[in-house]
């Protein structure tokens, strides 16, 4: 009876809500490319961080932006 009432409130939440699922999947695109980019010491480091990000999505994403992009902008790991 009162759900009129609380249809903006949803819709605002629903739009709240699928912003945010867009941005964390734009971030956890742009962090694939990136590391794919990235050169490392080695392969394997690459290929490690690469499944990380795949497989934890924007947990991973988030990691490796903590761990490897803000440490190092160039993209040579020492």
């Amino acid at each position: 009876m009162w759900d009129f009432l609380f249809f903006p409130i949803k819709s605002a939440f629903t739009f709240a809500g699928l912003l945010v699922g867009v941005i964390l999947f734009a971030f956890w695109i742009w962090m694939i490319i990136d590391c794919a980019k990235r050169k490392f010491r080695n392969s394997i480091e690459k290929i490690i961080w690469l499944l990380v990000v795949i497989f934890l999505t924007w947990l991973g994403a988030l990691v490796y932006f903590i761990a490897i992009a803000l440490a190092n902008k160039r993209g040579i790991t020492k």
